[in-house]
């Protein structure tokens, strides 16, 4: 079954490469003076760069997508040729493009050099394609950006169209309904929408402002995050934000991770660097207290915020940020502990993840990369610790080949939302590098000098990307425990404020985030409108309930039940929202 998954995901990466080359066909047929700049195939579909005088209109657009569908139904053969490298310069030359002159210029003196040919159209290419623009079945363009020449800064603006390709009308009808519904959910427009959170841009792009309503989500989050983590025998720690560029030479980042980090800020004559990770810090603090086998295992947490640069173009609301709060933490253990405590995670994992409804999960086991450190006993043994804790765990997984960390193998766990969309959120990661780089040891049983295995582990990813995919997975419709706002108290009347008042008094003495609506407004107008803010809850009140001490209650989603005793309102309340509830029974 995987193999077919993989020949199936191989022939779509073709077909939708094959559509990008299609697409710089049809734009240069019908602008002449556009220059082509690279086209791949994407997780989603593909796209295509260009440099043009002017913007690319939606009127556009459709006359390209309708030269598209005319160069499909030509049915061009797409045929492949070696050219040397001066071939390729005259040829691109000749037809005045400067990116694919670049490009050829990058490439190693030992490659060969392929183009690919399809009626009028020839681009610099290695591959795959369909054998010929008639194999393309269905493909749409969706939309236009602008995008950095190599994604730098300092090189050209280019004009970037998007499309999608599939093996059949329907599975591209498919897409496109899933795609409304992703629009719909989208977290950028609803955090706005419903006063979650701004992104700063002009003045700090990629950084992020929580707003009062946000943050609460946030605190909720944060709070079942450390109750969790105190019952599962963690110890919380707070790092700095910066640190000696020095540490971070030590830990190998800026020898890996340059390209990701702040430039460094000079003081007194000493570099300081915002902090890409934590890890480092959480070594330190393993030094200062460690020196027993007894000691052991250390579980330090913390919620870090870290800093790292992502160009402006990559840069996606909560989802790429260049500021965010990683829920991390580091265990430090020996080698013979390490199956168990990688255990430990994954059932920490499942009790965290799975109180917020996702439907499914997919488990990966990434091995070894072709650029890595450390020996190949080391390697070996980490990697079955991990096989050995996913089995006896009895969690289903894949080999994904290569794709560890350059310091050690890892588990990535993906998640499922609402819509079937798959998010990576947990991580597990082996490290035996870090440990040696900074001479961690402990005193085994037999008074010896041991080094310890150090384990990386997260399990939202990052407190941002964590609370953009919540807004998209529950389409901003919190459920009550996490809502921002779980309860908002409305008066008929004004002669029904004080008992409207009381109750709101008591819901917030009793930690229920509770609000009152007490203005002139008719109550319909007054329910549409916490309907609109997504407010879980609405108890709405008048003569009756006051005078027999009820309520009556109205949902999100318009379910009534009325005239309900305060206190039996109050209780069942308390039952499905208190955070008495963290101590592991299921939640609502």
């Amino acid at each position: 079954m995987k193999q077919q998954d993989s020949q199936k995901h191989s022939s779509l990466v073709a077909l939708r490469h094959s559509a990008a080359h299609t697409l710089a066909q049809a734009v240069k047929k019908l602008f002449p003076t556009a220059q082509v700049g690279v086209g791949p195939a994407t997780e989603e579909g593909f796209y295509y760069d260009f440099r043009y005088e002017r913007p690319f209109t939606p009127e556009d657009l459709e006359r390209i997508e309708s030269e598209m569908k005319s160069v499909i139904r030509a049915s061009f053969p797409i045929v492949r040729r070696p050219v040397s490298r001066s071939e390729a310069t005259a040829l691109f030359s000749g037809l005045g493009e400067p990116f694919k002159l670049e490009l050829i210029q990058g490439i190693p003196d030992e490659a060969e050099i392929t183009v690919y040919e399809q009626g009028e159209f020839v681009d610099l290419c290695r591959g795959p394609h369909v054998p010929s623009t008639g194999d393309i079945p269905a493909v749409k363009l969706l939309s236009t950006s602008s995008a950095y020449w190599k994604g730098i800064e300092s090189n050209p603006s280019l004009q970037r169209i998007y499309g999608t390709a599939f093996e059949s009308e329907g599975d591209l009808d498919a897409y496109l309904k899933q795609l409304e519904e992703i629009q719909k959910r989208d977290h950028r427009k609803l955090g706005k929408e419903l006063d979650l959170f701004r992104t700063l841009d002009e003045k700090g792009a990629g950084l992020v402002l929580w707003l009062p309503k946000g943050s609460q989500v946030r605190r909720t989050l944060e709070d079942l995050w450390k109750t969790l983590h105190d019952q599962h025998g963690y110890r919380y720690v707070y790092t700095p934000h910066i640190a000696r560029l020095d540490l971070w030479k030590q830990s190998g980042h800026w020898d890996y991770y340059r390209d990701s980090m702040f430039k460094p800020m000079e003081t007194e004559g000493t570099s300081y660097e915002l902090k890409p990770m934590n890890c480092p810090f959480h070594i330190l603090i393993f030094k200062e207290s460690v020196q027993s086998y007894r000691d052991l295992p250390i579980r330090l947490s913390e919620l870090g915020t870290v800093y790292r640069y992502e160009r402006s173009g990559t840069l996606h609301g909560l989802m790429r940020v260049r500021g965010f709060t990683q829920d991390d933490a580091h265990i430090f253990c020996k080698p013979e502990d390490l199956s168990d405590e990688i255990q430990k995670v994954l059932a920490l994992v499942d009790q965290m993840i799975g109180r917020f409804g996702f439907q499914d999960r997919t488990v990966f086991l990434s091995t070894r990369p072709d650029k890595s450190v450390g020996s190949d006993e080391n390697w070996a043994m980490a990697t079955d610790a991990l096989k050995s804790a996913l089995e006896q765990a009895n969690v289903p997984y894949e080999i994904d080949p290569g794709e560890g960390v350059f310091y050690g193998p890892k588990i990535d766990i993906k998640f499922h939302d609402a819509i079937g969309r798959a998010w990576q959120l947990s991580t597990i990661q082996v490290d035996f590098n870090l440990p040696e780089k900074f001479d961690l040891t402990y005193r085994n049983a037999k008074g010896e000098v041991a080094r310890p295995i150090m384990i990386h582990r997260a399990l939202f990813g990052s407190i941002e990307r964590f609370f953009g995919i919540l807004i998209e997975h529950y389409m901003g419709a919190f459920p009550l425990w996490l809502a921002p706002e779980q309860v908002r108290v409305m008066s008929l009347a004004d002669r029904h404020i004080p008992y409207a008042q009381a109750l709101v008094d008591r819901l917030k003495s009793l930690r229920v985030r509770a609000e009152g609506d007490f203005r002139n407004e008719k109550i319909g107008f007054k329910i549409r409108e916490a309907q609109l803010w997504k407010v879980p809850e609405m108890w709405i009140v008048g003569d009756r309930e006051v005078q027999e001490n009820r309520v009556s209650l109205r949902t999100r989603e318009g379910e009534k039940s009325d005239l309900i005793p305060q206190e039996t309102a109050v209780g069942d309340l308390l039952a499905r929202c208190r955070p008495a509830e963290w101590a592991g029974n299921p939640w609502p």
